[in-house]
């Protein structure tokens, strides 16, 4: 074979290496905003629950205006349903007061920093949730 044909033989094999590489570079970071987003669906419904309880009288299984029932007589506090505490996005925590709940959710994927997993909080109130996330 020719110079000219070696050449470009090498070319081409430098170009496909670039284009794996970056392939699987873009690859990550869509899986990790992918688990990112999954993770904040789950927390969104979690909160959506817990918003339910607080508004639920005791009579009727829930916290009569309070996350963990201090307001009434024998009721219990929310807390994650079992199948919901572990799910294929991650898993997830909470921590319950008189007029908030923290959830923690932590995801399946490795975040920006490429060591820790997607971590997001949110604190749901009675009227309201507040979204964090750590390690996008």
């Amino acid at each position: 074979m020719g110079q000219q044909q070696l050449l470009l033989i090498v070319l081409g094999v430098i170009i496909v290496g670039i284009a794996v590489v970056v392939g699987i570079s873009v690859f990550t970071a869509s899986s990790s905003n992918a688990n990112r987003d999954a993770v904040i669906a789950d927390l969104t419904t979690l909160a959506s629950m817990a918003q339910q309880y607080y508004r639920k009288p005791i009579a009727m299984g829930g916290g009569s205006n309070s996350f963990d029932a201090s307001t009434g007589s024998g009721g219990t506090a929310w807390d994650i349903p079992d199948q919901l505490d572990t799910t294929a996005n991650g898993t997830y925590t909470a921590t319950v007061s008189a007029q908030s709940v923290t959830l923690v959710g932590t995801g399946n994927e490795k975040g920006e920093d490429g060591t820790n997993p997607v971590k997001v909080t949110m604190v749901v109130g009675p009227n309201s949730i507040t979204s964090t996330t750590i390690n996008n």
